[in-house]
């Protein structure tokens, strides 16, 4: 074995270090998967999504070969290391693997639009920042237009740095917003669970409760609520979970 010094180059991954801490990047990476997809020279856009846009699995025709196809979606999966905002799209795209067909391409391409004016931006965990863990919860409802299943997204921060990020398709179709929502607050508290006793072996403990944000008023009149009645019973073990 090697001693090679302070980690600057790692699998794509790119880390800088100064006195207010470190600097996660993948902007070679990207520079060489633009390349790849032959948009060297395209233009950028100022979203990695259009908002309008709903694809679903059997619009327009098929891809005559889904091979760079694939291969864009499976970069992207890895380039979501330093780019969350990349997150809940990349999900998307990566639904139509099986039978890629031109919209989804289309959306695939405007992802790339969008890292090309976003290569250098990257994760920042500052050295000064405090160790207290506090997490958001959101999730859509109904938002699938192929099977209306509603998704479920989360983000951790440790201090000020955020250090995990999710967003996925939920497994059930909820029947309402507060449900969905529920749902979300279930499945980050589980993951939340696990962080605080990963965080707890590494030495970082929490004497306090650890803050869990929401933004449905209904979800967080469920939670205050110990008394269930018809309407919130199927998803009461949610509740009592989190």
């Amino acid at each position: 074995m090697k001693d090679l010094g302070l980690l600057s180059y790692f699998l794509g991954l790119e880390i800088s270090y100064n006195s207010s801490g470190y600097f996660l990047s993948q902007a070679k990476y990207t520079s060489d998967l633009l390349a790849h997809a032959g948009l060297i020279d395209c233009k950028t856009t100022s979203t990695p999504v259009d908002p309008q846009t709903r694809l679903t699995p059997l619009v327009d025709h098929l891809l005559s070969d889904d091979t760079l196809y694939c291969q864009l979606v499976g970069s992207l999966v890895y380039l979501m290391v330093t780019h969350p905002d990349i997150t809940y799209v990349v999900h998307i795209v990566s639904q139509f693997m099986a039978d890629p067909r031109s919209p989804h391409y289309d959306a695939l391409v405007r992802i790339l639009r969008y890292l090309k004016g976003t290569m250098f931006h990257g994760l920042h965990y500052s050295a000064h920042s405090s160790l207290q863990l506090h997490v958001f919860s959101d999730a859509d409802w109904a938002g699938d237009p192929t099977d209306r299943r509603s998704t479920t997204r989360f983000c951790f921060f440790l201090g000020d740095p955020l250090i995990a990020w999710c967003s996925k398709k939920q497994t059930l179709v909820a029947h309402s917003s507060a449900e969905a929502e529920y749902c979300a607050l279930a499945d980050t508290t589980q993951k939340l669970v696990w962080l605080h006793w990963l965080l707890s072996d590494m030495g970082v403990s929490h004497s306090t409760a650890i803050n869990l944000y929401c933004d449905s008023q209904s979800a967080i009149q469920i939670a205050h609520n110990d008394v269930f009645h018809g309407r919130t019973k199927h998803i009461v073990l949610d509740c009592h979970f989190i």
